[in-house]
């Protein structure tokens, strides 16, 4: 199933945040065929909250569907074509590269 990263920029605060988790969770959990897999939340100069989502999902309609469910925010959608670590990247003298 393909993967997603959406990049949101919320119009709350950082302390506001547990609620649009919990949001964010009762609409995934309403559409089938769509996992919310990690996110890593940010905080802007002004103290607004962001977040970055990887979603699995049949298609970028459904996260965009789940995206507009959930509301107060905007967002960035790209399809994850791949995964890589510094491991993938030995380095001349590298015992992973031996």
């Amino acid at each position: 199933m393909p993967r997603y990263l959406i990049v949101r920029k919320f119009s709350v605060t950082e302390t506001e945040m547990p609620r649009i988790g919990k949001k964010s969770k009762k609409v995934g959990l309403g559409m089938p065929g769509i996992v919310w897999e990690h996110s890593h939340v940010i905080v802007d100069e002004k103290g607004m909250a962001g977040t970055y989502c990887v979603y699995e999902a049949p298609d970028e309609d459904t996260v965009r569907e789940h995206a507009m469910a959930l509301g107060e925010h905007e967002y960035w959608i790209q399809e994850i074509v791949g995964d890589v670590t510094p491991d993938d990247f030995p380095l001349d003298g590298d015992s992973a590269a031996a």
